[in-house]
């Protein structure tokens, strides 16, 4: 980690990325997924809720990651790009769970699996690795909020983006 002189104000807008990254993780995929599942025995389409605010957000971040690259100071693009390399990874354990989500149902209705064994499926290789990256994610995310409130960076971040020369 590699520490910076950065005003409050621009520490305070390097929290905004993190923030919205936790919100998704924790109000939508932990909270959230508790609640519409006490509902999803009446109305199951309701999970469907969850990822799609979740690919909202995410989407919204990646957006703002790129926009914060002419828009922003450096310190607070960088927690932008931090971000939205983390969004990306999460992105792909979504996609690896809708594609579970479609290979079971195609499995149920075309190649006659159980309904059993279909769900055990997307339990195991869809909803499992999603929660645990959910998880990690949590712990990495609110480090990285706590060093962007102590205005440092990780080393990786400053090789990629070097901070301005002035």
């Amino acid at each position: 980690m590699k520490t910076f002189d950065i005003s409050r104000a621009e520490i305070k807008r390097a929290n905004v990325p993190h923030e919205i990254f936790l919100t998704n993780l924790i109000g939508n995929h932990i909270l959230m997924a508790i609640a519409a599942g006490g509902i999803a025995g009446s109305f199951p389409w309701v999970m469907a809720l969850i990822p799609a605010i979740s690919f909202m957000l995410l989407g919204y971040t990646l957006w703002r990651a790129r926009l914060s690259r002419t828009r922003d100071p450096w310190y607070v693009m960088c927690h932008w790009q931090l971000c939205a390399r983390r969004s990306r990874l999460f992105i792909i354990m979504l996609s690896l769970l809708l594609v579970v989500c479609v290979l079971g149902w195609v499995a149920y209705f075309y190649a006659g699996m159980m309904k059993e064994a279909v769900i055990a499926l997307i339990i195991g290789a869809g909803i499992l690795p999603v929660m645990v990256t959910v998880l990690v994610l949590i712990l990495v995310e609110s480090d990285a909020l706590y060093h962007a409130n102590q205005a440092k960076l990780p080393v990786w971040v400053v090789e990629r983006f070097p901070p301005p020369v002035d």
